[in-house]
């Protein structure tokens, strides 16, 4: 008997007749004699409806109290999942019961809208199980140190139910979401992207980095750090399917790089819209200063990505990076109030119409010229790079978001990833 951990998407979890479909696969796998935990995401649509709500009612420039309020919000949310699954299990016949974050609790920090977990108290979630009950946790959520309810950020369901299979120690977490797994790039922007078997622990937390929404980075960094195995797969296959058949679909997110892996210099091409680019000019060519600039924007809490310090002219040096398109307006407003006029910048610019586009690839390690021929590729098709950032298994370009789908789809077929003629 092994202790399994399912995570069902929204889109999942997005009608009672879906509720049921999800109940049918849980009390299957509980029925072929496995512990079952579920963390479900909120139904379809509904945290967007209660933060459209939320909007409504504050200004722009949220405020922390204002955020913890947003916390209390968005959470309710993935309740309403976790406790209609559990009826949804009961009419079946399987003992459930439903749990809130701060029920299990799952301890976080304090960063509203942002948190991170720290750790998770596993007794009553054991106990339970032990009772051979069916547990539901709901995802994106747990309590911070002072007794307040947080959220994890979009996708934080991925991570809440990782780290619950990290704490259980679980034989494998599934990850069950609209689409059969993980595919060499977005099937909707390359019809022939092709869905991959496996994929490594590597590969994963590059392309999530990197943009690919099939799992948050958050939940592949958990995965790593406490050897999760992982698997994502279609929550639309018929539930009644045999269980050793539905274990080996989807993609495996695996530890091993086997041969078959080296043999693919590049597994996936991944892309993010959400992207905007920041440039400070004409600031000081001394020691310190990328501190100076981006010591204040860390200190707001927000993820800076390409960072790039040109050439010095006369002692003066331009500097640039990317933020999520998100945190643009407030990244111009903190370096054009405070930082600039302290480090003595000129002009503070930013531009929200970029992209970022990235090649993915263990066999990256081992072949020589991959950078070069996706710089080609993209000459062809008259796409000019603003900037770049590599690490040994990817290539990041940034350009204008008017090129993106072109860039993806020249990409894909120039590295062979097409179904055709790609790696099986």
């Amino acid at each position: 008997m092994a202790l399994i951990v399912h995570k069902y998407g929204g889109t999942s979890m997005g009608s009672t007749e879906r509720i049921r479909n999800v109940a049918k696969r849980v009390a299957k796998w509980a029925r072929a004699g496995h512990q079952m935990v579920v963390v479900p995401s909120a139904m379809s649509g509904e945290t967007n409806r209660l933060l459209g709500l939320a909007k409504e009612l504050q200004p722009a420039q949220a405020t922390p109290a204002m955020l913890r309020e947003l916390d209390m919000i968005a959470c309710t949310g993935e309740q309403v999942s976790v406790g209609l699954l559990a009826l949804a299990l009961q009419a079946e016949g399987m003992p459930a019961v439903s749990y809130n974050g701060w029920q299990v609790p799952i301890q976080t920090d304090s960063a509203y809208t942002k948190a991170r977990i720290q750790s998770i108290d596993d007794v009553r979630v054991k106990a339970d199980l032990d009772a051979g009950k069916v547990v539901i946790i709901t995802g994106f959520q747990g309590i911070d140190g002072d007794g307040h309810v947080t959220t994890l950020g979009r996708g934080g369901s991925d991570t809440s139910a990782v780290a619950v299979a990290a704490a259980l120690k679980a034989h494998e977490c599934l990850i069950y979401t609209d689409v059969d797994g993980v595919y060499t790039t977005d099937p909707r922007v390359v019809p022939e992207a092709r869905r991959l078997n496996t994929v490594s622990f590597e590969e994963m937390l590059e392309m999530a980095s990197l943009g690919s929404k099939v799992l948050q980075i958050r939940s592949v960094e958990f995965a790593g750090k406490y050897r999760v195995p992982l698997r994502v797969l279609s929550s639309f296959t018929p539930w009644d399917i045999n269980i050793e058949e539905e274990a080996r679909s989807g993609t495996l997110i695996t530890f091993e790089e086997d041969e078959k892996m080296e043999q693919a210099v590049v597994s996936g091409i991944a892309f993010n819209r959400d992207e905007a680019k920041v440039t400070v000019l004409g600031v000081p060519d001394k020691p310190g200063i990328a501190y100076q600039i981006l010591g204040p924007v860390a200190d707001a809490n927000i993820d800076v990505d390409v960072i790039i310090q040109n050439v010095s002219h006369d002692g003066k040096t331009d500097f640039s990076f990317t933020v999520h398109r998100n945190d643009h307006a407030r990244v111009l407003d903190l370096l054009r109030n405070t930082v600039a006029p302290s480090v003595g910048a000129a002009v503070v610019e930013g531009d929200a119409r970029i992209c970022k586009v990235s090649i993915v690839g263990i066999g990256m390690k081992s072949h020589v010229g991959v950078a070069a021929k996706m710089f080609r590729t993209l000459s062809d098709e008259g796409i000019n790079i603003q900037m770049i950032s590599t690490s040994e298994i990817k290539t990041s370009v940034v350009i204008d978001e008017k090129y993106m789908e072109l860039a993806v789809r020249s990409l894909h077929r120039a590295f062979d990833l097409d179904q055709a003629s790609g790696p099986a």
